[in-house]
């Protein structure tokens, strides 16, 4: 029971260590005047205050959207259309890595727990035995299940948002053109397969394509994940519990932690990376936004 709880608080420290980070980068963006404002010649000095309640002002709006996109809530306090690149890029990437800041309702709980079995994994191979988590065994029917489970969720956004920019009914939808545009249709389909509800408002999505596209994408991206992780569970339950030895791999401490986080990280982070680099990166770089 106690190693139990270790290691629970080894997966909270995880949420809580990507949770800061997310939202004092997002913060820091949105603290910078927006790029549009600036080139008209206006310069703020409280950040970015377009789409922005001003008794939030830039910093809160910057958390509640991070703590909205790390969940499973869908709300907005701000309009996330207006955020600058780096402020869309934490919300974003917050969805893209599964929710699991502190996590969305259920989804969150059982991706996070998928992402510590896949670090258990790396762990293992890394001290040439099998693993162990939470006593049972991580042998190759749990590392397929949870790769499988890992890997739904971005193939799905992936692929669909393709063929959302490959077609004249997906390219036609967002009401700024250039790399914002792709960014309001890859954060629609991206909340929309993470069961968030969040969107950037410049996107047009009551069309018949994003409808229809937005009901597959719901459809793959919960019941996509839920089935192997259910089966997941069911495997490891009918395993017998392994006492711990002197070769046991830890799953209590700090590298564990960190190992938790890198995990996380390179499947949600470079996955998407192209995505991301396309989107908010390209508008970054550019410091512009196509009218």
């Amino acid at each position: 029971m106690v190693g139990s709880v270790k290691q629970g608080a080894a997966l909270l420290a995880a949420m809580v260590i990507l949770f800061g980070v997310w939202v004092g980068f997002t913060a820091y963006g949105e603290h910078q005047n927006n790029p549009a404002i600036a080139k008209a010649g206006i310069t703020a000095t409280v950040g970015n205050t377009e789409g922005t309640e001003v008794r939030f002002g830039d910093t809160q709006s910057a958390l509640f959207g991070v703590a909205s996109t790390s969940t499973s809530t869908g709300s907005a306090d701000a309009s996330y259309d207006s955020f600058n690149p780096v402020g869309d890029l934490g919300l974003l990437t917050g969805m893209m890595m599964g929710e699991v800041t502190p996590g969305g309702t259920g989804s969150g709980l059982y991706t996070i727990l998928i992402y510590a079995i896949i670090a258990v994994f790396i762990g293992g191979l890394m001290i040439g035995r099998t693993p162990e988590y939470l006593g049972k065994k991580i042998q190759a029917k749990e590392v397929k299940l949870a790769g499988l489970a890992s890997l739904v969720m971005p193939l799905a956004v992936l692929i669909l948002t393709g063929v959302a920019v490959s077609t004249v009914e997906g390219r036609a939808c967002p009401l700024i053109h250039g790399p914002h545009g792709f960014s309001e249709i890859l954060y629609a389909l991206t909340s929309q397969g993470n069961n968030n509800g969040s969107a950037m408002a410049g996107l047009t999505g009551n069309t018949a394509f994003y409808n229809i596209w937005g009901g597959i994408i719901m459809f793959i991206g919960r019941f996509g994940i839920m089935i192997p992780a259910l089966a997941l569970g069911g495997v490891l339950a009918e395993k017998d519990v392994v006492p711990e030895s002197l070769g046991t791999f830890r799953t209590d401490n700090g590298m564990f932690v960190g190992l938790t986080i890198g995990v996380i990280l390179i499947i949600g982070g470079l996955t998407f990376f192209p995505a991301i680099a396309l989107g908010p990166i390209v508008e970054q770089l550019s410091h512009t936004r196509f009218f």
